[in-house]
């Protein structure tokens, strides 16, 4: 099974591992065969940001978050930390990650990538630096113009051929605009999680905050059980699995030529519960 988490614009600072640009000469990140786009991407977030007041206006960002700036100017040679403990926010932590057990680390190495608008799909346990870039962000020096013309052919083909070399049920949690960035092909075993509640009525009414969380949660319990999730196939047997961890999974939408086919995660009561 192969996980795909969107990134979070939070991010925690510090780290001890090695800066990204020996990251990148050593080849050490997933999919090596995307270092020279990311390398350009690298470069011209740098670039951005030596230029403060242009910088800000381009990454949205307000007064009280001009360190971003910082961030992005030293991203080269800033120190690094894995990509699931770089992230915070509503999803990682309702993964909690930091604190989970080796063997549930493990599983979010070898099972989870994250899709970074900065370096690309990244696996979970790859070193990265603190950064701040959008899926939708502009770089101007960025000869391709857009960072999903930049990644999405290239993180297309480098993911369809893991896809190819060793198959496996596909799991996209991704938002749709980080989606973009490494578009999937409508696949038999590839689904698109959504996060919703069943209302009195009976109809489902999609999540904001809470898809988040939910998201978050599902993911952590994945890893939890790793020794039996690590072989798990396909949707119908994650459906029973989850069934067994109390999580509620129905089929969404089938497949579509634009669209994988959908998977309901279904939170009974969590806006009463939880507002």
């Amino acid at each position: 099974m192969l996980i795909l988490l969107p990134p979070s614009e939070t991010k925690r600072d510090g780290g001890e591992g090695a800066p990204l640009e020996q990251l990148l000469v050593e080849s050490a990140l997933a999919f090596p065969e995307l270092n020279a786009i990311r390398k350009r991407v690298v470069a011209a977030t740098v670039s951005l940001a030596r230029k403060p007041k242009v910088c800000a206006e381009v990454l949205k960002l307000s007064p009280k978050q001009m360190g971003e700036v910082d961030r992005n100017k030293a991203v080269k040679t800033s120190p690094t930390m894995p990509a699931i403990d770089r992230y915070t926010g509503v999803l990682y932590d309702g993964l909690g990650a930091i604190n989970l057990p080796a063997e549930a680390r493990t599983f979010l190495g070898e099972h989870v990538l994250i899709q970074s608008a900065l370096l690309g799909p990244v696996r979970a346990l790859d070193l990265i630096p603190a950064y701040r870039l959008s899926f939708d962000s502009k770089l101007p020096s960025l000869a391709a113009g857009t960072l999903k013309k930049a990644w999405a052919e290239a993180s297309n083909k480098a993911l369809a051929k893991k896809l190819k070399e060793k198959p496996q049920m596909v799991l996209d949690l991704r938002s749709e605009g980080y989606s973009a960035l490494t578009p999937l092909a409508p696949a038999e075993n590839t689904v698109y999680l959504r996060v919703v509640t069943k209302g009195e009525n009976g109809q489902l009414r999609a999540l904001n905050h809470f898809n988040k969380k939910g998201k978050g949660e599902f993911v952590r319990a994945l890893a939890k059980d790793a020794a039996v999730t690590s072989s798990l196939e396909n949707v119908e047997q994650l459906i029973s699995w989850a069934a067994t961890k109390n999580f509620i999974m129905e089929p969404g939408e089938s497949v579509t030529k634009e669209w994988p086919a959908e998977l309901n995660l279904v939170v009974s009561g969590v806006v009463q519960k939880l507002c």
